[in-house]
């Protein structure tokens, strides 16, 4: 674990691999911690890949920053944190608030991104019902602790059925949330009802899209990520069987086989597509597991717990 100071905050991160493997940037959501990414890492790094796993300002290790933390600071965070190491040009992912840390991420910085990986996340703006709820969470949060509201959503981070079926891992997702500091979880809040629209950003990525999605993710379901898949028509939708909001987390072995996959057939050459070869490869990436994706842009939705 190392850490350094960007942006006036102090980020602990991790960066494991050889230092010449193709950078892959890794961002936890909310509530957790770079620890969420474990299996990946393991995964990536025995393959010859460089990960680097940051801990957001206000989670983990990292300083706790009160008051608004915008998905812009976070993105900014790990352009400091990238200019520290000395990368250029990295691979981005993220899950749920970090998927959308990434969109944020190619939507300010999108010469450093080689390919992008969106885990169980939404690119629409927030709601007036969602501002509202995530600001009243946050409120909440302050005033009672993680405790609480880990209880609630823990059958919700994970399909209901694993929380029983994998007790090791619902421990694990529960004690990241529960460690997690209130200041830094509601700044992030705050910041998260404040956010925009991704569409038009991720209509214009050129470099490779893999996105992912668990079969029961309660928050961000498979047709919010078909709706994803029809704004990039390049992009490679993979459906995470047996899993819920977190399928890195719930089904390790599966989500690291879509990620190496795409990673050692897309995202290592990290060659912008041709207009001929985006049009041709549109047909075959809308028939994933799901079908043909759907023509209309992103349904999403808001969370009924500030999650999506």
């Amino acid at each position: 674990m190392s850490r350094v100071t960007v942006n006036g905050a102090v980020i602990h991160y991790s960066d494991q691999g050889p230092a010449d493997g193709v950078p892959v940037v890794l961002v936890h959501g909310h509530p957790f911690n770079r620890s969420l990414w474990a299996p990946q890492a393991e995964a990536l790094t025995g393959a010859g890949y460089r990960v680097i796993t940051p801990d957001l300002r206000g989670y983990g290790e990292s300083q706790v920053v009160p008051g608004t933390t915008l998905l812009s600071d976070f993105a900014d965070d790990i352009a400091g944190l990238l200019d520290h190491l000395g990368l250029r040009r990295v691979v981005v992912g993220g899950v749920s608030m970090g998927g959308q840390i990434a969109m944020e991420f190619q939507r300010s910085y999108a010469p450093r991104v080689r390919a992008l990986v969106l885990s169980d996340t939404s690119p629409l703006a927030e709601t007036e019902e969602g501002k509202a709820f995530r600001n009243s969470l946050a409120d909440r949060l302050l005033a009672e602790g993680m405790d609480g509201y880990a209880d609630e959503v823990i059958d919700k981070m994970l399909a209901a059925y694993n929380v029983t079926a994998m007790p090791d891992v619902a421990a694990r997702v529960l004690t990241m949330m529960r460690t997690t500091a209130p200041e830094g979880a509601a700044a992030a809040l705050r910041g998260r009802a404040e956010r925009p629209d991704y569409r038009d950003t991720l209509a214009a990525v050129q470099t490779p899209v893999l996105i992912v999605v668990g079969t029961d993710d309660a928050y961000t379901p498979v047709s919010d990520a078909e709706g994803m898949l029809a704004l990039v028509p390049h992009a490679t939708l993979t459906v995470i069987e047996g899993a819920g909001h977190l399928p890195g987390a719930e089904q390790p072995a599966r989500f690291n086989a879509a990620l190496l996959a795409f990673l050692e057939e897309q995202a290592v050459q990290a060659i912008p597509l041709p207009e001929p070869a985006r049009a041709a490869r549109a047909g075959r990436a809308r028939q994933g597991p799901t079908g043909p994706g759907p023509a209309g842009p992103a349904g999403g939705r808001p969370d009924a717990h500030g999650n999506a």
